[in-house]
Order: C-alpha cells, then structure tokens, then sequence
C-alpha cells in the first residue's frame, strides 16, 4: 500500500495504472474509520483493479460552531485499516494541498442542498460538493463509493457528476449498522454509555416506521408519528421528514413513488443522521408496453 499526500505523485501513479488498463476505485473518506468505511472499500477492491481511500477532514463542510477542531482523528490506525483491507493507495493531503493560497472557487449545489440538513447547516452542501468535485479530478477514478447513512449527501453528489458531466460511476451501499442498529458513524465514538444506549431510538424508530409501511400503511403522517412515538429518549429532534427519494421533496400521501424516512437528533452535543427508503413493490408486468 502506497500513502501519498500531494496531487503529483497520485496523478502519476494513478495514471500508471490506468494506462495499464486497470479500473480505478475512491471512496472519499474523513478518517477515523468504522465497518462502514471498510465495506465501501470492499466493494471497490470488488469492482476495480486499483482502490485509492482519501483522508482528509474538510474544512468547508463545517459550520462555524461545528466539531471541526475536534472531529476524530487517528491516522495510524486509518493506516494500518486500509493496509488489512487490501487498499492500494491512502490519498491524506493536508489543507493547503486541497485548498491552496487565494482558492476561491467553490461547487454550488441546487435544490437537492436546501432540506434536511441543508436547512440547519447552511454551506454544509457546497463544501462537501467542491471537495468530492476536486477529489474526482485529482484521483480520476472510474468509480466512487458512498455510503447510504448520507442519503442528502448522495443525492447532491449523484446530481452534481451528472450536471458536471464528470465520469465517474456513483456507487451507494446500504448503511452499515451495528448489531444493535445503530448506523455507524465516526461521531459515534463522542457518545458516552449511557448516551450510547438511547442512540439506537434512531434505528428504532425507522425500523418501526418501515414495518408498519411493510403492513402496507401509505399515509405520509402515520409512518412519520409511528417512528416519532420511539424517539423520546432522545435530547433534541432536529428534524423528521419523508420525503421523494429522487427530489427530496415531502413525500405526499398515499405514496406512489419511493420515499425516504429522514431523521436527525441530538443525544447530548452529539448530531446523528440516519435514514430509511421505503421502495414500492413493483407489480407483475409494470413497465411493460
């Protein structure tokens, strides 16, 4: 395994093995990686020949009073978790390398940015949007690799290389979970016991809100109340929202189309997101002429 940090060296090494024909993997990562981190990079070593994993803490996507200075962080370990996984190439750039001197260039997303947690977290969307933009362009891969537990994220990202005519394959993996449901998360590990133990309300609640869809409920605001009944423990609900799966839009009732039960909370000081799509079974001959 190779850990470069400049855009240079990874511009020619990647381009080496690309002109030997081999299929390129990124999964964009901020470090301190979980089983969720690796799964991605599973699936790349799957579907490519090369898989590059990027470490860098972006500091556009953090908000004034955000975890910024004190998101995880444990290089070594990143390290040694990639080099067991099988990834080629650990890209860690430092600041300057991403953002030089006098940078002022940025990705504006659309619509996709403004609900959820673009309406609490303003310029959130467009810093995640201009660092994935630069990673494709300096690691130029054939495929990227995202997980599903940042469902907003996706969308924007999906739109965005689809806007900028960028090729590259998105590639989205279900959320990865712990054996109690809790998504995994690097901010996890800011949970203390017993705040630990009231964060899995979250997937609770999603799970029951998605049985009772199962059962075959389509009203919009009784899949919303269902999953609002286990949210109790709880500190503070930021939002809870179903909405389109494609535009993000509330969801209407009866749902035709697939939707996505959104939620994000505070157990303590500690933000946490999730999500759950709830897919429509397609019937027999659908789509035909």
């Amino acid at each position: 395994m190779q850990t470069i940090t400049s855009v240079a060296e990874l511009r020619q090494v990647v381009g080496l093995a690309r002109k030997a024909g081999k299929r390129v993997g990124l999964v964009p990562t901020m470090g301190y990686l979980h089983e969720g981190h690796l799964a991605l990079a599973e699936a790349s070593r799957k579907q490519c020949d090369v898989t590059v994993v990027s470490i860098f803490v972006n500091p556009t996507q953090f908000g004034a009073n955000e975890d910024l200075s004190t998101y995880p962080r444990d290089f070594q370990r990143d390290e040694r978790l990639c080099r067991d996984a099988g990834v080629a190439i650990v890209f860690a750039p430092d600041n300057k390398e991403v953002y030089p001197e006098g940078f002022e260039t940025f990705v504006e997303p659309g619509e996709l940015a403004k609900p959820l947690c673009g309406g609490f977290r303003p310029g959130h969307f467009r810093g995640v949007a201009t660092v994935v933009c630069k990673l494709f362009n300096m690691v130029q891969p054939d495929a990227a690799f995202f997980g599903q537990k940042d469902f907003q994220q996706c969308a924007v990202v999906r739109r965005m290389t689809k806007d900028l005519n960028l090729p590259v394959e998105v590639v989205t993996l279900p959320t990865v979970r712990e054996p109690d449901g809790l998504a995994m998360s690097s901010r996890n590990r800011y949970l203390n016991e017993q705040e630990r133990q009231r964060a899995v309300a979250i997937s609770r609640a999603l799970l029951a809100a998605q049985d009772e869809f199962r059962s075959g409920s389509r009203d919009v605001r009784n899949l919303i109340a269902i999953a609002e009944k286990h949210l109790k423990p709880l500190d503070k609900l930021q939002y809870l929202e179903l909405v389109d799966s494609e535009t993000l839009e509330p969801a209407e009732s009866p749902l035709k189309r697939s939707a996505t039960l959104c939620v994000a909370a505070y157990i303590g000081s500690t933000r946490l997101i999730d999500n759950m799509t709830m897919d429509l079974p397609v019937s027999i001959g659908e789509g035909a002429g």
